[in-house]
């Protein structure tokens, strides 16, 4: 119930007017660096566009979402509440030094920004990885640890190993994540209810579900 038109080409190469013609924007399976090339191309529209990706690897998916000044309502009792939530871009969010994360923050949070940072220094594409990256994997997550000075244990060998192995898409994974997309892509085109803030994670190993607000200071709830 709904048209689809197909535009070939690299995304990254289309200009900022490209996307001013869509309210949201949805992005899958994009490198590191066109995550954020896109999300400062939403944010530089005169109308607030929301911008969301998502990766699903194997039995682990995770959804970043950027409302930018984001305005709405909701229900409290009879009466209804006017509210407003500042969100970090994707850059921002991701530039939070890990030690001043909470401290339980989502394992999954940590192995996502390992795989994707040594996606990104080898050239890969998403998903073009397997078990025989794993002594390079772990050489960047104890970088990346010393820099953030963030234990290791925080990111398990065992989670890595399984983003490296489970590159494909699960599909009852894939409907999980994707029927939770729906909801907020919903909420954020109508302007009610409480929407998510800024990243959801998932891993079916052990079926839980995890919101986190991976920002900054000034735009932290």
């Amino acid at each position: 119930m709904v048209d689809v038109a197909v535009e070939t080409g690299d995304i990254s190469t289309f200009g900022v007017e490209f996307f001013e013609k869509f309210d949201a924007v949805i992005i899958s399976c994009c490198s590191l660096g066109k995550k954020k090339l896109i999300n400062q191309k939403c944010r530089k529209l005169s109308k607030r566009v929301a911008f969301y990706t998502v990766e699903c690897r194997g039995s682990c998916g995770e959804m970043f979402v950027d409302l930018q000044d984001y305005k709405y309502s909701k229900k409290k009792l009879e009466e209804t509440i006017e509210c407003q939530i500042e969100y970090p871009s994707f850059e921002e969010a991701i530039s939070v030094p890990w030690r001043a994360l909470p401290r339980r923050v989502s394992k999954l949070y940590f192995a996502m920004r390992v795989i994707e940072q040594f996606e990104d220094v080898e050239g890969r594409n998403p998903g073009e990885t397997s078990i025989a990256d794993r002594l390079g994997v772990l050489k960047l997550r104890k970088e990346l640890c010393e820099t953030n000075s963030l234990d290791e244990s925080q990111i398990p060998d065992a989670l890595l190993e399984r983003l490296l192995t489970d590159t494909r898409e699960f599909p009852p994974v894939c409907a999980i994540i994707g029927g939770i997309l729906g909801q907020e892509v919903i909420k954020a085109i109508s302007g009610k209810g409480d929407p998510l803030k800024n990243f959801f994670f998932f891993d079916a190993m052990d079926g839980k579900g995890l919101i986190e607000d991976i920002s900054g200071p000034s735009t932290r709830s």
